[in-house]
């Protein structure tokens, strides 16, 4: 591709207090490669990222879960113990002395996990759906293997400050650890999606029914994601019109206009917007351009990082058209450890293998090699 089309990606930009030297961002991957069974970031972790680092690149962490109750994947990483804190400080510390920065990604999910995962807890969502976990087609990550989810319950009234609160404990830790910046994962059908989508919120206090009480959880959690760090180190990561996870609402347009016009209060360092076209890791729309970060950018006024199914001439094309600000790439960054010096440098991408996407070893993992590497090979 001509190397014109991608200049816009190596400009640098601000996303929040964070200074980027260029604009391809790594984007949240679980990847389950944990030492287990603490969801402790190890060795072979730290060199997975210490990979991906590029000097003044933003990396965005796979989703670390909050409390051992609320676990929903075997291998994810926690941010709720001092040695899954002293496993990333490790990571965090690497990818800043190779000049990269990184940002903590905070996770709830909901009625997607297994009392197997959870020391216990009964998972919790907005309402209680048994189709959803009746469905032998949706399975979940446990010790045993890929299984059912187990049943839930509707979060009482009385225990959402509490889920608040932990989101709020998680920033302290992840500020301990060095992080850049935090990013609430507020999409994907996990907790806070529940709440927002009325297909699977069918509560009748003050946290259901009208738009305006199915965001109260998100916005009270960026609120106390603000309060125990600062705006400009807080991200939100949404995922308008996607129905992966079983996930449906009425209006998806006016709920997430709603979201983008309401967030432009808190003066946060980005939104993060997962186009649409995607269903978790597969790309269902393949005709699809994008749709949901346009709509966002007339109404959300700050920084924008896009994703999902964006090549390098459309991400450059997304930023020169100023509908986003920044792009975060997943597959490629799987199979690409240097990815932003093969768009930069116009060299061929490596295909990715997705059987080893969510499994436990180095295998597709940390052994796709550099360009250069493969050079000397």
């Amino acid at each position: 591709m001509p190397e014109s089309n991608t200049n816009a990606l190596f400009d640098p930009v601000e996303l929040g207090s964070t200074q980027l030297k260029h604009r391809v961002v790594m984007a949240p991957l679980t990847r389950s490669r944990t030492i287990q069974q603490g969801g402790i970031p190890g060795d072979l972790m730290l060199e997975y990222y210490t990979q991906r680092t590029s000097d003044g690149g933003l990396i965005i962490s796979e989703a670390n879960q909050l409390s051992l109750a609320s676990r929903g994947w075997h291998g994810a990483p926690g941010l709720y113990t001092d040695a899954q804190i002293s496993g990333w400080k490790k990571i965090v510390d690497t990818v800043h002395a190779k000049g990269g920065h990184i940002f903590a990604q905070l996770w709830h999910p909901g009625r997607f996990s297994h009392m197997s995962l959870t020391g216990g807890a009964t998972p919790v969502s907005a309402s209680v759906d048994r189709e959803y976990w009746q469905n032998p087609s949706r399975l979940i990550s446990t010790p045993s293997g890929w299984i059912q989810p187990s049943p839930h319950r509707s979060l009482e009234k009385s225990e959402i400050s509490g889920v608040v609160e932990e989101f709020a404990k998680c920033v302290t830790r992840a500020k301990s650890a060095g992080f850049d910046g935090v990013e609430v994962h507020a999409g994907n059908g996990y907790l806070i999606d529940q709440f927002l989508q009325d297909g699977s919120n069918k509560r009748s206090d003050e946290y259901g029914g009208s738009i305006e009480n199915r965001t109260r959880l998100l916005f009270e959690v960026v609120e106390a994601m603000i309060s125990a760090w600062a705006n400009d180190r807080v991200g939100v990561r949404v995922t308008p019109n996607v129905t992966f996870n079983a996930m449906s609402d009425s209006d998806p347009e006016a709920l997430h206009a709603y979201i983008a016009e309401e967030l432009n209060r808190f003066d946060l360092a980005y939104l993060h917007i997962i186009e649409p076209r995607m269903s978790g890791s597969l790309m269902v729309k393949t005709d699809q351009p994008p749709v949901a970060t346009p709509r966002a950018r007339k109404l959300f006024t700050g920084k924008i990082i896009a994703n999902g199914g964006f090549e390098s001439e459309s991400a450059a094309a997304a930023i020169e058209q100023g509908e986003a600000d920044a792009i975060s790439f997943g597959r490629y960054f799987v199979s690409n450890p240097d990815l932003p010096k093969r768009i930069r440098e116009e060299l061929p991408l490596a295909s990715y293998d997705r059987d080893t996407f969510y499994t436990f070893e180095a295998k597709g993992y940390t052994d796709y090699p550099l360009y250069s590497e493969m050079v000397k090979a």
